[in-house]
């Protein structure tokens, strides 16, 4: 009996973490995935764990029979499988709630999806103190019975660590995820108690396994979120994604959907937005600069492929390496984006492991690298920026997409010290009708009056350049902000970008529901 106990386990603590891997996706879905999330969903996992581990050892005393030992799984498995059904209009509400920044919307949801976790996972908890129990044939072994199975059991949630992530979301999505642990806790649990108990006693439970299994084949109706004009949803290993359909207009967002990530109409391209004020970049230069002196681009943070396109209007067939760590986005880029320039390089790869390793030089690098409302901590520290520093031509620009509040520019001033750093020049400017700044990092020392010179220079040509350049030019000169305050430098070993952020959001969204109500 032992073995199977030992199986037992180690499928209870592969589910256990699964689920967790697989909640993170669901909650992430609506609520981002910041560390607050990430936060709430281990430690209370491990609180519900901690119950289910005091709650099976007083179990196993008082009932130590492998029959409610299978029982408690089988409800387990049934339970977790039932957990994005359950949830679904719950998190519908709460993206609803995070569109339209109802706070008590989206803290109830967040709360309510959290306790239907409890009760899959505490059944789980229950799991190794009974196998122990069950196991212990005499005291003198006692310690290494219950070391082996608590050893297993640890084993299993390694495998269940990487099982959701690596393999069945990007595979089969969320939901079925979630049927799928399910599912292997209820198949051994019905072949358990029926090595112990018989088929009769196992017909009785089988109508579970029926309803994963449809479940599995006619699932859920709808959508994930009932966003107005949704034309495509998606999960891939790093996102929820979808595509909105306005006015002929396609929108890429991602997860909760706080944020735009690309824009494509197939005959306009100025969607005054930041994309269009990287190509501004390069003319902080010395005057006179002229557009066939930028000679090769990289955008980290390709997305769509937005900036992509409106570089090659502008700057025409010009080699640009976008960096873009997930593939499915690449996809819906090429699918619902015009994401097809020839002369566009997708590289499918983190963007500072990509650019370290680039064998080029560029006179303007991007990087817009957001999972709203963070910008990724290794991309924002000084050792980053000297990468790209050195990777940049000596006429190069670094721009970056930087969040604000309205009245909270602590991100700007904290990304701008750093920066300072490593280049000699910043200019910074605010995106109009939006929470977007861009910062403009000159590899050579340079003044804010050359942009001005710059477009005049550009008014003169013959022919005049596009006019999203002109554009662009136009809105960067007619809002650039003073120097940034000095404050903090970000480092690899150092870089509170997620403590920051999350004291600026909070913030704001507390004193706009206060506004509000």
């Amino acid at each position: 009996m032992r073995k199977e106990l030992y199986v037992a386990v180690f499928i209870s603590g592969m589910s256990s973490l699964a689920i967790e891997m697989a909640a993170s996706r669901l909650l992430g879905n609506v609520f981002g995935t910041s560390n607050l999330v990430w936060a709430s969903i281990i430690g209370l996992i491990l609180i519900y764990i901690a119950v289910g581990n005091f709650v099976g050892g007083r179990w196993a005393d008082k009932n130590p029979s492998i029959n409610l030992f299978y029982r408690i799984l089988l409800w387990a498995g049934f339970s977790a499988s039932l957990i994005p059904l359950i949830s679904r209009p719950i998190l519908r509400l709460a993206a609803d709630g995070f569109d339209q920044l109802r706070m008590g919307a989206l803290a109830g949801s967040f709360v309510v999806v959290l306790i239907i976790l409890c009760v899959p996972i505490i059944l789980m908890g229950c799991i190794s103190p009974f196998a122990i129990k069950l196991a212990i044939q005499d005291t003198k072994t006692a310690g290494n019975v219950s070391g082996r199975i608590y050893g297993i059991s640890t084993f299993g949630s390694f495998l269940g660590t990487f099982l959701p992530v690596l393999i069945l979301i990007p595979l089969i999505g969320t939901y079925r995820t979630f049927l799928s642990i399910g599912g292997i806790l209820l198949l051994f649990a019905l072949w358990g108690i029926q090595r112990h108990q018989g088929w009769k006693i196992t017909l009785k439970f089988a109508w579970t396994i029926l309803i994963v299994v449809a479940l599995w084949i006619w699932g859920l109706s709808g959508t994930d979120k009932n966003t107005t004009g949704m034309i495509y949803e998606t999960e891939s290993g790093y996102n929820y994604i979808q595509v909105l359909d306005q006015n002929d207009y396609h929108l890429l967002r991602l997860n909760e959907g706080q944020g735009i990530h690309s824009v494509y109409h197939p005959e306009y391209l100025n969607y005054s937005g930041p994309w269009q004020q990287v190509l501004v970049a390069p003319f902080f230069n010395t005057p006179p600069y002229t557009m066939d002196q930028v000679k090769r681009i990289a955008i980290i943070g390709l997305a769509g492929g937005t900036t992509a396109r409106q570089a090659t209007a502008v700057y025409g067939d010009i080699p640009i390496d976008g960096y873009e760590i997930d593939p499915k986005i690449v996809e819906v880029g090429k699918e619902y984006f015009g994401m097809d320039m020839p002369n566009l390089n997708v590289i499918v790869q983190d963007g500072r492991w990509g650019l370290s390793k680039s064998p080029y030089q560029y006179q303007i690098i991007s990087i817009d690298a957001y999972r709203p409302p963070y910008i990724p901590a290794h991309m924002t520290s000084q050792e980053f920026f000297e990468v790209v520093f050195d990777h940049l031509a000596e006429d190069g620009v670094m721009v970056i997409n930087v969040g604000r509040a309205p009245n909270d520019r602590r991100l700007i001033d904290a990304l701008s010290t750093t920066i300072l750093t490593v280049f000699p020049t910043i200019h910074v400017m605010d995106v109009p009708n939006s929470f977007n700044s861009i910062i403009f990092a000159t590899r050579q020392p340079t003044d804010q009056n050359n942009l001005i010179e710059n477009i005049n220079h550009l008014a003169q040509q013959d022919p005049p350049p596009h006019d999203l350049l002109q554009n662009a030019t136009a809105t960067a000169y007619l809002n650039m902000q003073p120097a940034p305050q000095s404050t903090i430098v970000f480092t690899d070993d150092k870089a509170p970008i997620e403590w920051i952020t999350n004291n600026m959001v909070l913030s704001f969204l507390f004193q706009e529901n206060l506004e509000t109500n």
